[in-house]
C-alpha cells in the first residue's frame, strides 16, 4: 500500500478537494457521465402507457435540440463532497444526459433531455439536498471564491447562531455561510473582488458578538509572532516597511497591546524563519520575535471562558446560598426565623432586607452577561436564551423589590419576595453553562490529537555553497519553510512533509495512512509529517509546510465536517427560528390566564400558598415557563453527536464528510463492492503464463510490457512488474510504442517496433475482430475456475498467449460479508472482469449476487436501479472507473489507497483500505443517529413535560407548582445531559468480526 498511499495523500490533500481557486467551467463533469438516456423512465408531460423503450425510440426519432444544457447557481457547496452531493441528486433524476459542477464558481452545468426532466426539477433535487439553486440564463464570470473561517465569542444558543448565519450570507459577495453553536465557529464562503475578511467580522460584530479570524482561506500562511522589547511609533512604521517590503508578504498588523504582529504571506516566497530575521535587522537587535503561543486562540479562548464562568458560579454562590438559606432553611428553625421575620421599617423584615442586599450583586454583577446578551439580541432583533434568562430573573428581582418597598411604606401589607428565584437561576444557569464549555471542548478531541501528531521541534541541516552540512541547529517545528532540509533519526517524527534526499530508513505511517507494516523510504521517495521514522537516518528536503502540509489538510477536512450540517438538523432549525418569541407569548398568556383564574376565583383559595396571592402565584408559573423553555439543548442535540462521530472516525482511519454523510450512511440497506482493490488486495501478480506461439518468452513480455506501461490498470502494472524481473538491468527501457489507446475496463492497443500489439480480455478481443483459438478459450475457462484473471496478447491479430494473474483476497473479506448480512445489509460485487473470476471471488467471500464485465457506466446504471427499487446504496471502490457509481450512491465509500478522483467523489474515504473500516462507518453512523435521536428526547422531553408542568398543568389537581430556580436548574440539566450524552460516543468501538 505504501507507495500509492503516499501519491494519494500527497496529490489529494495537496492539489485537490475544494480548496483553490476555481477556473472558468467547461462542459466536463469532474466523475464520467452517465447513460444517456434512462430506461423505462416517462416522459415529462408524456402518456403513461408507453414503455421505456418506445419513450428511448421517441427522444432518438425527434432531433438533437431535444438535448439541452442549463446553468444554475448553487450556494452551499464548500468542498469536493458538497459537489459530489449536487452531481448524485442531478445524475439521479431521468433524463440527465451530463451534469458537472464548479465547486467554488458555486454553479452546476446540466446537460439534459426536457422530455424526461424540467429545469424546476433539477433546482428542487439540488435544494433537497441542502443546497440552494437557481437558474441564470449566462455563465457568470470567474470569481475569487476563498473560504474564510471565523471564531465567533458570545453565542448562547440556536438563535444567535441563525442570527449570524442570516448576516454573514445576506451580506454582498457571501456565497453561503455556516455557523456551528458547538465549535462556536462560522465558515463562509466568499467573493473576495466583492467583500474582505475584515468585514465579515465587521458584520458579525454589528450582530453582537466578537468575531477572531481563524483563516481568510486565501492561498497564503499566517503567523502571528511576539515581539519583545521596547517599541514606539517610528520603531513600528519601521517595522511595518521592512517587513513589508520582504518579497511574499501580503499584510503586516500590530497589536501593541499584546507586543504581537500578524503577517500573511506566500510560503514559496518567504518564511517565518526570514520574517523573524528582518525585525531583529530592523531594529539592530533590539526587538527580538518569536512564535505567538496563542496564534490559533480558540483553545486560550475556551479555557478563559471555563475560568470566567467557573469564577461566576463561585462568587454568585456566595451570595445565593445564604439567599437559600433564609428563604428556605432557616424558616424552619424557630429562633432563626424570629430573628428574620423582625420588622425593620413598617412591615418590612430583616429576612427581606438581607436577600435583597445578597441577591443585588448577583443580579447586576454577576448576571450582566445575561443583560448585554439580552441587549444586543433584542437589538438586532432576534430574541434568544439571554433573553430568557433576563426576563425571567428581572420579573423575580423587580417584583421582589416592588414586594419589599411596598412593605416599607405601609403598615399592614404583607410582602412576598422572589430574591431566590433570580439568584438561584443565575447560579444554576451558570453552572450548567460551565459544565457545558466543559463538556464541548472535549468533542473535538480528535482533532486536537492529530494536530499533536506534528513534533515540537526540528532538527535544521546548514549547508555551504558547494553543498555540504556545516551544521544543525534545533528549531520550532513552526519555522520551517519550504525547501529547508530536516534531519530525521531514529524514533523521531518527521517535522513536514517532503522527500528523502538522503539515507535509508522504515517509517511508521499508521497514524496518517493506517498502513501497519514501516514502509521503505530512501532516496526520492515521500513522507509525511507526524509519521515515525523508526530506523536510519533520513534527510528529507521540506515540500509542503504549515497548512500545506497533508496533516494539515486532514485537519481541514476533520473540521469541514464538523462544520457541516445534518439534514435531520433542518427540523431543529426551523423550531429554532420561532421557539423564543412563542415561549415568551405563552408565559404571558400563562400568568394572564392564571391571573384571571384568579380574580374570577375559578380555583379555591386553599390552592393558593399563604404567603402568595393569586398575581404572585401567577407570576411565578409565568417565570417558570419562560426559563424551562430555553432552546440551547435543541440546538446542540445534533452538531456535537456529528463533531464527537466525525472526530472518532478520523481517529479510526474513517474519514467522515460531514453530517450528511453519516445520515445516509446510517440508511444503508445494500453495498455495491468493486472488486480489485476493494475486495482483493489490488496488487495482482502474475502466476502463470500460457505461450501459444513459439517465441522467447522474455520478447513476449517485452512487447506485452511496451503496450502496458502506459496504463494506470492494476492487471497492466502487474505485467510489467513480472516483466522487469525477466532483465537483469534495474531499469531496463522498453520499445516505444505507438498509436497507444486504452479501453477502461478492457484492454489496451498499441503499435511496439514492428508489431500491432493488443492486451486485454475476451470481449476485447472480439470487439477488435480478433479471432480466440479453442485451446485459450480452454485455458480461459481452467484460469476462471482458479479465480485468476487471464489477460490475452494478441500481435498482429493473432493470439500468441496468455497471462494469468491473481489478485488475493483481502483478509477477513468473507467475515465482513457475513457481518453485513447479520446488519441486514444486502452486498452485491460489480467488477469490469470477467464472468469465471467474478464467480470465483464472490463464491469465496460469500457475495451470492454479481454483476461482471461491467463498464464505469454500468456500474452506476446499476446503482440507479437499486436506489430506484427503494433501496438506500452504499458503493465501496477505489478506481476512476468506479467514480460515476460513487457518486450515483446514497454514499460513496472510497478505499484509502485508491485515486484522489475516487476519494473526492466518496463521502467516506476509509484511509486504512481495510474492508473492516466499511462496517465501521455503516456501524459508527447508526450509533451515533440513535445518540441524535435521544438528544433529541432530552431537548424536546425537557420541554414537552416540562413547560406543561411549569405552567401549572399539575397545580389543579395535586397542588404542584414548579419553581423558578428549578425550572432553571432542569434547563442548565438539558444543555449538559444532551452534550454528555453526545460524549459518549468517544467510547465507540468498532465491531469485533470474528476471524479479524
Amino acid at each position: 500500500m505504501g507507495a500509492t498511499t503516499r501519491a494519494l495523500f500527497l496529490s489529494c490533500f495537496h492539489g485537490g478537494g475544494g480548496f483553490e481557486v476555481s477556473h472558468r467551467l467547461a462542459l466536463r463533469p469532474r466523475y464520467p457521465s452517465m447513460p444517456r438516456r434512462p430506461k423505462g423512465a416517462a416522459a415529462a408531460g408524456g402518456s403513461g402507457g408507453r414503455g421505456g423503450g418506445d419513450l428511448e425510440a421517441a427522444a432518438v426519432a425527434g432531433n438533437e435540440e431535444e438535448e439541452k444544457v442549463a446553468t444554475f447557481s448553487v450556494s452551499g457547496m464548500t468542498c469536493a463532497a458538497c459537489a459530489g452531493s449536487v452531481e448524485k441528486a442531478v445524475k439521479r433524476l431521468p433524463g440527465i444526459h451530463d451534469a458537472a459542477v464548479d465547486v467554488l464558481g458555486g454553479r452546476a452545468q446540466v446537460v439534459f433531455y426536457p422530455a424526461f426532466v424540467s429545469e424546476n426539477r433539477i433546482t428542487e433535487a439540488i435544494e433537497d439536498v441542502g443546497f440552494e439553486a437557481k437558474l441564470i440564463d449566462e455563465e457568470v464570470m470567474e470569481k475569487n471564491i476563498l473560504l474564510c473561517r471565523l471564531h465567533i465569542k458570545g453565542m448562547a444558543c440556536k438563535y444567535c447562531t441563525s442570527t449570524v448565519e442570516f448576516v454573514l450570507q445576506t451580506s454582498p459577495g457571501v456565497q453561503r455561510a455556516s455557523v456551528a453553536l458547538a465549535t462556536e465557529e462560522a465558515e463562509i464562503r466568499y467573493d473576495r473582488r466583492i467583500v474582505s475578511a475584515t468585514q465579515l467580522i465587521q458584520a458579525v460584530e454589528e450582530t453582537g458578538f466578537e468575531a477572531i479570524l481563524v483563516t481568510t482561506g486565501e492561498d497564503r500562511s499566517r503567523i502571528d509572532l511576539k515581539m519583545d522589547g521596547v517599541l514606539d511609533k517610528r520603531s513600528l512604521m519601521m517595522l511595518e516597511s521592512s517587513v513589508q517590503a520582504l518579497p511574499g508578504v501580503e499584510n503586516v498588523k500590530f497589536d501593541t497591546e499584546l507586543n504581537k504582529v500578524t503577517i500573511l504571506y506566500k510560503p514559496d516566497q518567504t518564511g517565518p524563519r526570514d520574517l523573524i530575521e528582518v525585525i531583529k535587522s530592523a531594529t539592530s537587535g533590539l526587538v527580538n520575535a518569536s512564535i505567538y503561543l496563542e496564534a490559533d486562540g480558540r483553545d486560550q479562548h475556551r479555557y478563559r471562558e471555563i475560568k470566567r464562568y467557573r469564577q461566576s458560579f463561585l462568587w454568585s454562590l456566595i451570595f445565593t446560598i445564604p439567599i437559600f438559606l433564609t428563604s428556605m432553611v432557616f424558616m424552619y428553625i424557630p429562633w432563626l426565623k424570629a430573628g428574620l421575620e423582625k420588622k425593620v421599617f413598617n412591615m418590612m423584615s430583616t429576612g427581606e432586607l438581607l436577600r435583597w442586599i445578597l441577591s443585588t450583586p448577583v443580579q447586576f454583577v454577576i448576571g450582566r452577561k445575561f443583560y448585554a446578551g439580552a441587549y444586543k439580541a433584542m437589538c438586532r432583533g432576534s430574541p434568544n436564551m439571554d433573553v430568557l434568562i433576563a426576563l425571567g430573573t428581572n420579573t423575580a428581582y423587580f417584583y421582589s423589590v416592588y414586594s419589599v418597598l411596598r412593605a416599607a411604606t405601609s403598615d399592614n401589607y404583607m410582602s412576598t419576595d422572589f430574591f431566590e428565584t433570580s439568584s438561584m437561576l443565575i447560579s444554576f444557569i451558570l453552572l450548567g453553562k460551565y459544565l457545558e464549555i466543559l463538556a464541548k471542548g472535549k468533542t473535538s478531541e480528535a482533532i486536537a490529537k492529530l494536530m499533536d501528531l506534528a513534533p515540537e521541534t526540528a532538527t535544521l541541516l546548514m549547508y555551504d555553497h558547494e553543498g555540504n552540512v556545516v551544521g544543525e541547529n534545533e528549531i520550532d517545528s513552526r519555522l520551517i519553510q519550504k525547501n529547508d532540509v530536516i534531519k530525521v533519526v531514529p524514533g523521531g517524527k518527521v517535522a513536514s512533509d517532503g522527500f528523502v534526499i538522503w539515507g535509508q530508513s522504515h517509517v511508521n505511517e499508521s497514524m496518517i495512512t493506517g498502513e501497519s507494516r514501516p514502509v521503505a523510504k530512501r532516496k526520492g521517495d515521500t513522507v509525511i509529517g507526524g509519521t515515525v521514522n523508526e530506523n536510519g537516518v533520513l534527510h528529507v528536503r521540506a515540500t509542503f509546510v504549515g497548512s500545506e502540509s497533508a496533516l494539515a489538510q486532514i485537519v481541514r477536512l476533520v473540521e469541514s465536517a464538523q462544520m457541516a450540517k445534518a439534514p435531520v438538523q433542518k427540523f431543529a432549525d426551523q423550531i429554532s427560528r420561532v421557539f423564543v418569541p412563542l415561549v415568551i407569548l405563552f408565559s404571558l398568556l400563562t400568568w394572564l390566564a392564571w391571573f384571571a383564574a384568579g380574580r374570577l376565583h375559578s380555583y379555591p383559595n386553599s390552592w393558593i400558598p399563604p404567603s402568595m396571592d393569586s398575581f404572585q402565584l401567577a407570576l411565578q408559573f409565568g417565570i417558570s415557563v419562560m426559563v424551562i423553555a430555553c432552546p440551547c439543548a435543541l440546538g446542540l442535540a445534533t452538531p456535537t453527536a456529528v463533531m464527537v462521530a466525525t472526530g472518532v472516525g478520523a481517529s479510526r482511519g474513517v474519514l467522515i464528510k460531514g453530517g450528511h454523510a453519516l445520515e445516509s450512511a446510517q440508511k444503508v440497506d445494500c453495498i455495491v463492492f468493486d472488486k480489485t482493490g476493494t475486495l482483493t488486495i489490488g496488487k495482482p501478480v502474475v502466476v502463470d503464463t500460457r505461450l501459444l506461439k513459439n517465441m522467447v518468452l522474455r520478447e513476449f513480455y517485452d512487447y506485452a510490457a511496451a503496450a502496458e506501461i502506459n496504463s494506470e490498470h492494476p492487471l497492466a502494472k502487474a505485467i510489467v512488474e513480472h516483466a522487469k524481473k525477466l532483465h537483469l538491468e534495474e531499469n531496463h527501457i522498453w520499445p516505444e510504442a505507438r498509436d497507444f489507446i486504452s479501453v477502461t475496463g478492457h484492454g489496451v492497443m498499441a503499435e511496439v517496433s514492428d508489431k500491432s500489439v493488443i492486451v486485454g480480455n475476451k470481449s476485447f478481443m472480439l470487439s477488435s475482430y480478433i479471432n480466440i483459438p479453442l485451446e485459450a478459450s480452454e485455458i480461459l475457462i481452467e484460469e476462471e475456475e482458479k479465480a485468476r484473471t487471464g489477460v490475452i496478447v494478441a500481435m498482429d491479430r493473432e493470439v500468441v498467449g496468455i497471462i494469468s494473474v491473481s489478485d488475493p483476497i483481502k483478509p477477513n473479506a468473507h467475515e465482513v460479508i457475513s457481518y453485513l448480512k447479520s446488519m441486514n445489509v444486502e452486498s452485491i460485487m460489480v467488477t469490469g472482469d470477467n464472468w469465471g473470476t467474478a464467480n470465483a471471488i464472490g463464491k469465496e467471500v460469500g457475495i451470492e449476487k454479481i454483476i461482471a464485465e461491467a463498464k464505469p457506466e454500468q456500474k452506476a446504471e446499476m446503482v440507479k436501479e437499486l436506489q430506484l427499487s427503494g433501496r438506500t446504496v452504499a458503493m465501496v471502490g477505489d478506481g476512476i472507473n468506479d467514480s460515476p457509481a460513487l457518486v450515483s450512491a446514497d454514499v460513496g465509500l472510497a478505499i484509502g489507497a485508491g485515486t484522489d478522483v475516487a476519494i473526492e467523489a466518496a463521502d467516506i474515504v476509509l484511509m486504512k483500505s481495510n474492508l473492516e473500516d466499511v462496517i465501521t462507518a455503516i456501524d459508527l453512523s447508526r450509533k451515533t443517529f440513535f445518540r441524535i435521536r435521544m438528544n433529541y428526547v432530552w431537548a424536546l422531553g425537557y420541554n414537552v413535560i416540562g413547560i406543561p408542568i411549569a405552567a401549572g398543568v399539575l397545580f389543579p389537581s395535586t397542588g404542584f407548582r414548579l419553581p423558578p430556580w428549578v425550572a432553571g436548574a432542569a434547563m442548565a440539566a438539558s444543555s449538559v445531559s444532551v452534550v454528555c450524552w453526545s460524549l459518549l460516543l468517544r467510547y465507540y468501538k468498532s465491531p469485533k468480526i470474528v476471524g479479524s
